[in-house]
């Protein structure tokens, strides 16, 4: 379960990146908004796996909740899958 929480994590980072710094530009630069909504959906539900990997794998490795907090607020700013990888791997 830890590979598949540290890969959904850096999967749903990237996808925030992309978001940010592509679909967000074109969005307001290219005044073309499908991007954002394409890509925004696809976050949203990658988001949600990661919520529902992180909540199983503090369960099944009894992690300290405020290691999950900070994982979880790490998971919502830009680069913030590296710092979760990070984490994980100093454990």
């Amino acid at each position: 379960m830890l590979n598949t929480f540290r890969i959904i994590s850096l999967i749903e980072g990237l996808s925030y990146l992309i978001l940010l710094f592509i679909a967000m530009p074109i969005k307001y630069l290219g005044e073309n908004p499908y991007p954002v909504k394409i890509v925004g959906m696809a976050h949203g539900v990658l988001f949600i796996f990661f919520a529902i990997a992180l909540f199983i794998t503090i369960s099944k490795y009894k992690w300290d909740k405020g290691f999950g907090f900070q994982l979880f607020v790490y998971s919502l700013i830009p680069f913030g899958a590296i710092v979760i990888e990070r984490k994980i791997k100093s454990l």
